[in-house]
């Protein structure tokens, strides 16, 4: 890696776009080298932010900025070409989520990957909450005692009037589980461990489900998972996120909306858990590049969490099939 990394947005139809462009006043070793989106306005505002080249073709960027790391932030439905044109460039991947809509889409991504040997790290946020962070430490110091179940909601506010055509769409978007639920799945698997279970999806019957839940079976632990964009208008959250962790010992519940953590145990009655500082969503990513690793979410663990909320969208397609999952050589 070059002593400055070379950062290019490829797609910034999401404002998830900003973190990594939040970064980049904030490191002396990332230097944005310019933005790519087929909407000229969009590639054009955030270029002139930052006085680089704004392009409407990703791939005359790739070849004349030639960036080490791309961030990918654009339409769901046209990420998948993206990340590959990207890998093939002999670039690393920072993606928001949904990494992509289809498993035909992930399996091109892997394949990509496999051939360049570069990185694709995942923005799952969820990692970084300060809630999160206490929850891992009660479990690895063994407060909870073993991991039993988890049960999560993901609630959201639409604000129907300030999202896109493309987002309200099936074939745009890719359905609700891959989208919202992929977060949740990514802790089940990280706090699990497992690398093999079943899932089962299911949602509204609408073009654009509002509301989705799923069960994982993540090894021994049992999990429901429930999402929606049904959060009232007049909440003073976007979502009140929630989470909660059964363990043989114990018990700890998220309210990450409230930035609150109480955890229970048979030592100990209710407590109000002291919380660490929160991380930057895509601080650790760019640490990594920096020095040449592999990023804490690693390739292993983007693509899996997105193949399990893939299976997970496709039971809920077919009525709510059971679905095995099996998973080699996913690490943190």
């Amino acid at each position: 890696m070059p002593a400055s990394l070379r950062l290019a947005v490829i797609g910034a139809a999401h404002a998830h776009v900003r973190y990594a462009l939040d970064e980049v006043p904030l490191r002396a070793d990332l230097d944005l080298v310019a933005v790519a989106d087929p909407d000229p306005a969009t590639a054009g505002r955030y270029a002139a932010e930052f006085d680089v080249p704004a392009y409407d073709d990703h791939r005359r960027l790739l070849a004349e900025r030639q960036p080490d790391v791309v961030m990918i932030a654009g339409v769901y439905a046209d990420r998948a070409e993206a990340i590959v044109d990207a890998l093939r460039a002999g670039a690393h991947v920072l993606a928001d989520k949904p990494l992509c809509t289809t498993l035909a889409e992930l399996d091109a991504i892997e394949a990509a990957q496999r051939e360049t040997g570069r990185i694709v790290t995942l923005l799952l946020e969820k990692r970084n909450y300060p809630e999160t962070l206490a929850a891992r430490a009660l479990l690895a110091d063994g407060s909870l005692g073993e991991l039993v179940q988890v049960a999560s909601t993901g609630p959201h506010k639409l604000n129907r009037p300030t999202r896109p055509d493309w987002f309200l769409t099936r074939k745009g978007y890719g359905g609700i589980l891959g989208d919202l639920a992929v977060h949740d799945i990514d802790l089940v698997l990280l706090l699990s461990e497992a690398t093999e279970g079943t899932v089962t999806g299911l949602v509204d019957g609408s073009e654009f489900a509002l509301s989705g839940s799923l069960l994982l079976r993540a090894g021994p632990v049992a999990a429901t998972i429930e999402v929606n964009w049904l959060t009232p208008a007049a909440s003073p959250y976007h979502g009140d996120y929630r989470m909660r962790l059964t363990g043989t010992e114990g018990t700890a519940e998220l309210f990450w909306a409230q930035n609150k953590l109480i955890a229970a145990t048979t030592e100990r009655p209710p407590w109000q858990v002291e919380l660490p500082p929160r991380r930057r969503p895509a601080a650790d990513a760019f640490d990594a590049f920096a020095a040449g690793l592999e990023p804490e979410i690693s390739t292993a663990a983007g693509f899996a969490a997105t193949r399990v909320a893939l299976l997970a969208q496709e039971s809920a397609d077919a009525g709510g099939v059971v679905v095995p999952w099996q998973l080699r050589g996913m690490s943190e």
